[in-house]
């Protein structure tokens, strides 16, 4: 059984190390998050100081729009379009 190309690992090359970066929709997921959970936290923290209550709001709303594409993350990594190769036959 062939391997499907969004199960390929990623290896960048850093110097003498490698980087290698497994199931990338799954890491993908997993940063977007990471960083909601930072947007709230940061953001609830500013909800303590009201000078910088519009600042919080802000980062609730961008935490908002990551769960947006929480789910999206998830359909893409079910969801792929592969370019077929051209038909000799066509012109």
């Amino acid at each position: 059984m062939a391997e499907h190309p969004a199960d390929n690992p990623l290896t960048l090359k850093l110097g003498h190390e490698e980087l290698v970066i497994r199931r990338r929709y799954e890491v993908i997921s997993i940063a977007n998050d990471f960083f909601i959970a930072i947007w709230f936290l940061i953001g609830s923290i500013l909800f303590l100081y009201p000078a910088y209550e519009t600042a919080a709001i802000w980062l609730f709303i961008v935490g908002s729009a990551q769960f947006l594409v929480r789910p999206t993350i998830r359909l893409l990594s079910h969801i792929h379009i592969r370019r077929l190769p051209p038909n000799p036959w066509e012109s």
